[in-house]
């Protein structure tokens, strides 16, 4: 269980500070998936980095299975960003130094947790089981996110966190890629909170909701 609870967080400013989030309340079971709507600026993408560990709250808690992540040291938070969840960007984020085959197995390797018939099985449903000795550079960009994608479930993380994932593809490219994310986190027996400004790739998930002058609204229908 992901629960957060009251989160708060605002960033300094030459006029003073700017609140982003103001009172966060959200709970996601493990396995299931939500869709985080909202216009820029709404803290959508704040959010996910205080989830990740990448940034702190003000205040309020973020909890794992009822464990809270605050207070925690910094090598603990590494751990849980190694261990705990998966990330994926709008930017991909991939290691220009190595090929495809290193990059999908790199964050599994890292949390000791690295299963090769388990990411051969990713690269095979990916489409990039033909592409493993190729570098980031010699990739399209849906390439490049399905090699993201890969990496991030590698490990089997409980969450994936997804920002914005599809955001620099085209449409077609766009379904196509959430259909093998969906699938893949399923198998992977994975969360996913997902960052989206799309409300038809949003519809594909199972919760939708929108963040709202720092607050999680009632839920979408």
């Amino acid at each position: 269980m992901l629960a957060i609870e009251q989160l708060h967080k605002s960033f300094p400013t030459p006029q003073g500070p700017l609140p982003v989030l103001q009172g966060v309340d959200l709970r996601l079971a493990r396995g299931s998936s939500l869709a985080l709507m909202g216009e820029s600026g709404s803290g959508k993408s704040t959010l996910l980095h205080l989830i990740a560990g990448l940034d702190r709250a003000d205040s309020g808690r973020i909890l794992i299975d009822d464990v809270p992540l605050d207070g925690r040291s910094e090598a603990s938070l590494a751990q849980w960003r190694r261990e705990g969840i998966g990330l994926v960007f709008q930017q991909y984020n991939l290691i220009s130094s190595l090929d495809v085959a290193a990059n999908l197995a790199f964050q599994a390797r890292l949390a000791g947790r690295h299963d090769p018939q388990w990411v051969a099985y990713l690269a095979e449903q990916l489409g990039l089981a033909g592409l493993l000795a190729r570098y980031p550079e010699q990739l399209s960009g849906g390439q490049q996110q399905r090699v993201a994608i890969g990496r991030a479930l590698a490990g089997r993380p409980a969450w994936l966190l997804a920002d914005e994932p599809t955001g620099s593809l085209d449409e077609a490219s766009s379904d196509e890629v959430l259909s093998l994310l969906l699938q893949l986190v399923a198998e992977a027996g994975s969360g996913v909170l997902m960052v989206t400004h799309s409300p038809r790739l949003a519809a594909r998930l199972q919760r939708r909701c929108q963040l709202q002058a720092g607050r999680v609204q009632p839920e979408l229908g």
